[in-house]
C-alpha cells in the first residue's frame, strides 16, 4: 500500500492543529470596560430592574415559576457573575496600578529634568548678575566724567580760555555738556 503522506516530517508540528490564540492586551482592554461597566450606576438599576422582575414573577405567577422561593438559580447567577466580575476587576486594577508606575516614573524624569533646567538657569542668573555688576553705569560715567572736567579746569593755565585752530580764544565751557532727557 502507497504512503499516504509522501512528505510528512515527524520532527515538525502539524500544520492544521491550531491553538486558540488570544491578544493579552485585547483581553485586558475588554476587561476593564467590563469593570468599568460593573461599577456605573447604570449597571446596578439594569441588575434592580431584573432581580425585582425575577423574584416578581417567581412569587405572583405560580404557572411561570421556574425558581421557587428560595431561589436558589437566582442565587446560583449572582455567584457567577461575581465570580467572573472580580478577576476582571482585580485586572482591571492590576492595567491601572501599571499605568500609575509609568506616569510616575515619567514625572520623576520631568521633575528631574525641570530641577536641572532650574539650576542652570540660576547659575545663568548669577553669572549675569556678576557680569553686569562689572559693567560702567550712566551714573558711573557721569561722576567721572565731571570728576575729570574739574581736573582739567583747575589744572589748566588759562583757566577760562581755550585756543582754537585758527588761532582765536573762545570761553570754555566749565560743565560737561549732556544728552537731553537725562
Amino acid at each position: 500500500m502507497p504512503e499516504l503522506y509522501t512528505n510528512r516530517r515527524l520532527d515538525q508540528p502539524r500544520l492544521g492543529r491550531r491553538r486558540l490564540e488570544v491578544d493579552p492586551e485585547g483581553f485586558a482592554r475588554l476587561s476593564e470596560r467590563v469593570a468599568r461597566f460593573l461599577g456605573t450606576g447604570r449597571f446596578l438599576a439594569i441588575q434592580t430592574v431584573i432581580v425585582v422582575v425575577w423574584i416578581g414573577i417567581n412569587l405572583a405567577m405560580v404557572q411561570l415559576q421556574w425558581d421557587p422561593y428560595p431561589f436558589i438559580l437566582l442565587n446560583l447567577a449572582f455567584s457567577t457573575q461575581a465570580a467572573y466580575a472580580a478577576p476582571l476587576i482585580l485586572l482591571a486594577q492590576n492595567r491601572q496600578d501599571d499605568r500609575d508606575r509609568v506616569a510616575l516614573e515619567e514625572d520623576r524624569t520631568r521633575a528631574t529634568r525641570t530641577k536641572a533646567d532650574t539650576e542652570y538657569l540660576a547659575r545663568e542668573l548669577a553669572a549675569l548678575r556678576l557680569a553686569v555688576g562689572e559693567v560702567a553705569t550712566r551714573d558711573y560715567l557721569r561722576g567721572e566724567l565731571e570728576k575729570l572736567a574739574e581736573k582739567i579746569t583747575t589744572e589748566s593755565p588759562d583757566q577760562g580760555q581755550r585756543e582754537t585752530g585758527d588761532g582765536a580764544e573762545r570761553p570754555r565751557n566749565n560743565r560737561v555738556s549732556r544728552p537731553a532727557g537725562d
